[in-house]
């Protein structure tokens, strides 16, 4: 099933209703979103050869325009590459050069760099914000969106590893339609007057939920921000009613500060999914008192996106069970179509309340990595997603995320992998050995903090180090903090303890 499938269906059914939205402002209907995306695809096709099996890159920040982009690269078949907005340029070059794009479809701010930058594969930059972007509305739509098979490829998510190269997880169309209907069986109803606000990265969890909102004709609103403002938010949603949001936690935990200090209850805001990091209980309990049961939480992760527990808004709010907080503290039930295990080292299930590691099978689960066997038969293997994280079960079925087997760091709901700030870190003159661990921080989650061993003879500064990882990786990636000693803590095999690392700055050395 090609998504484009269901905006096509939607035009036909509701040609007026409104569709695409800046603020509270309507920028398009659904005739006329579908007319774009069509034109788009037609253009992509036309003068730049796009089909079925190619991959289009999209390194665009939040715009209304980012979905007519997807939509037009799913009219003719193609995979859509989302790409991070937070991302370097050079971090997208090198995702564009592994996905081999030819194209990238661009917002000029973001994506301007990688004329400069890009690899040779990339023959044409389109920005959203340019006059070629006009220029496709004009050519003559396509009649009707490419077929596409269950198996078929169609979002192409790069996530990094414990290695500190991206992998690009392999989202398939039917991925995506069971996604679409898992979130209205497991998550949330829709329906044709409700909106969804685009406030968190449209790269991530937050664009991956508009399928269900194309299916039932409702609105697509984007901030004027274009991000994140809690400000901003608690005053569009009265004026827009009825609006579902994805936000990480660290988003609700602001939105619940800002609507406390202005006595506001979050008028107008129908659901906050929350994913991308665990959630403090008693941040989650304070966020039902102040805006009330409008809450949800999902776990997945690009492999799975989006798929693999629920805790739906009655469980969130419940004060009455006897273990509403232990449930409260949980991910949640596995989701319909998937089956949620706990596994030992030897894949053998463990029983209720033993931790290790949870795995997943079912139609969520990710077609594999791009290009990539190796990571893929060590990820998935006899059908089962070994998601990395460690967890329990309880004996009602309740997940309970424990530790994660991996280093990666959540801060604000971002992914960071150590390995790959160290690379760059590692690549400054003046740094013999680094070591890169997350530090608990009451709004961000984590924040990453960087251990450095220096050469010989030289003093790197903190300016110094965090301007070269500036000019190389994400601002978000980059450490909040440098710490100089002369050896790191390691094993009999030379690797390093990072558990060591984090016992000194929770003991404050």
């Amino acid at each position: 099933m090609n998504p484009a499938e269901w905006l096509v269906r939607t035009a036909r059914l509701v040609p007026d209703a409104p569709a695409l939205l800046r603020g509270s402002v309507v920028m398009a209907n659904y005739a006329e979103f579908a007319r774009r995306a069509a034109s788009v695809g037609a253009a992509l096709k036309a003068e730049h050869g796009i089909g079925k099996g190619d991959r289009v890159a999209i390194f665009m920040k939040n715009s209304t325009q980012y979905l007519e982009a997807l939509y037009g690269v799913w009219f003719t078949g193609a995979a859509a590459i989302p790409i991070n907005a937070k991302l370097h340029p050079k971090e997208a070059a090198w995702i564009i050069e592994n996905a081999e794009a030819e194209v990238a479809l661009i917002s000029e701010a973001v994506g301007g760099e990688l004329a400069e930058v890009g690899p040779a594969n990339l023959k044409t930059l389109i920005a959203s914000d340019g006059p070629a972007w006009e220029q496709m509305y004009e050519a003559t739509p396509l009649d009707a969106p490419e077929d596409l098979d269950f198996d078929d490829l169609l979002w192409l998510f790069y996530t990094s590893g414990t290695t500190g190269k991206p992998k690009g997880v392999k989202v398939t169309a039917g991925n995506i339609l069971e996604m679409t209907l898992c979130y209205m069986s497991d998550v949330d109803e829709v329906s044709k007057d409700d909106a969804i606000l685009y406030a968190a990265p449209m790269s991530h969890g937050a664009g991956i939920y508009n399928f269900m909102h194309v299916i039932k004709g409702a609105r697509h609103v984007v901030p004027v921000s274009a991000g994140f403002d809690p400000g901003e938010i608690l005053e569009l949603a009265p004026e827009v009613q009825n609006i579902s949001m994805f936000a990480a936690p660290t988003m609700v935990k602001r939105l619940v500060e800002h609507a406390k200090a202005r006595g506001l209850t979050g008028e107008g805001i129908k659901t906050i999914t929350y994913a991308g990091g665990p959630m403090y209980v008693a941040d989650i309990i304070e966020a039902v008192e102040v805006l009330g049961d409008r809450f949800v939480q999902v776990y997945g992760q690009g492999e799975c996106p989006m798929g693999i527990t629920a805790l739906p808004r009655h469980l969130v709010s419940d004060r009455s069970h006897p273990r509403w907080r232990e449930r409260l503290g949980s991910v949640g039930l596995a989701q319909s179509p998937v089956l949620v295990r706990i596994a030992d080292e030897t894949g053998g299930f463990l029983p209720a309340g033993e931790v290790g590691e949870i795995v997943v099978s079912g139609p969520t689960v990710m077609g594999g990595y791009w290009r990539n066997e190796a990571a893929t038969a060590k990820t998935i293997r006899d059908g089962w997603l070994w998601t990395g994280d460690m967890g329990a079960k309880d004996a009602d079925g309740f997940i309970t995320l424990h530790d994660r087997s991996k280093d990666m760091i959540i801060s604000g709901g971002s992914n960071i992998y150590p390995r790959e700030v160290e690379e760059v870190l590692l690549e400054h003159p003046g740094v013999s050995e680094v070591a890169v661990v997350g530090r608990k921080h009451p709004e961000w989650g984590e924040v990453v903090i960087a251990f450095i061993v220096p050469e010989p003879g030289t003093e790197p500064s903190f300016a110094a180090l965090d301007a070269y990882c500036i000019e190389n990786i994400a601002r978000f990636k980059r450490p909040k903090d440098y710490r100089v000693i002369p050896e790191l803590p390691k094993n009999n095999y030379g690797k390093v303890l990072k558990t060591d690392l984090r016992d000194m700055l929770e003991r404050g050395e």
